[in-house]
């Protein structure tokens, strides 16, 4: 069984700079650990993360065909789980039960497992273990601490963030 959890939806984004400026115009909460190519708001439930389509597609191992429905359609949704071997035991589950897989687990350079599954009607969801997650008493993602979230490198993009690798902020603070 896997926990009904929905951490964060992530929109891949074309214009990251125009996308951030609109959620940031609404007064939404936003990460404190956001960088040049990601970043995060507090809902009153899942976290909002931004980050570039062409990244996000990359990363989920579909590619990005703008104006088509086959391939990576801009938008992500993750379940965070308490251990690393959960990503493996949700991602089997997930295919047992006809999803299709697009990125097997893998243990990340930021310390962390994900695993990327389609359901069957397509959509894109992310399985992911980041060290020092913590979760509320229902379930729910509370914080992912400083130490769970790699940071980008200046002048790479090899470390660019992902929609696990954000702080949880409570709904309705500011970091």
């Amino acid at each position: 069984m896997i926990l009904a959890r929905l951490s964060v939806v992530t929109l891949g984004v074309r214009d990251f700079p125009r996308m951030r400026a609109f959620y940031r115009a609404l007064g939404w909460a936003e990460s404190t650990h956001a960088t040049e190519h990601w970043t995060a708001f507090a809902t009153a439930g899942a976290r909002l993360a931004l980050y570039p389509v062409d990244l996000l597609a990359k990363e989920s191992g579909l590619a990005h065909r703008a104006g088509s429905d086959d391939g990576f359609g801009g938008v992500s949704l993750a379940i965070n789980v308490e251990a690393a071997g959960g990503v493996d035991t949700a991602f089997e589950t997930m295919i047992a039960a006809g999803g299709r897989p697009l990125a097997t687990p893998v243990t990340q350079h930021w310390g962390g497992r994900s695993a990327y599954v389609a359901d069957p009607e397509g959509n894109t969801w992310e399985i992911a273990f980041a060290p020092n997650a913590t979760f509320d008493s229902s379930g729910a993602l509370a914080d992912l601490s400083a130490k769970a979230i790699r940071g980008h490198v200046p002048g790479t993009h090899t470390q660019v963030p992902n929609a696990t690798q954000i702080r949880a902020l409570p709904p309705g603070s500011l970091p």
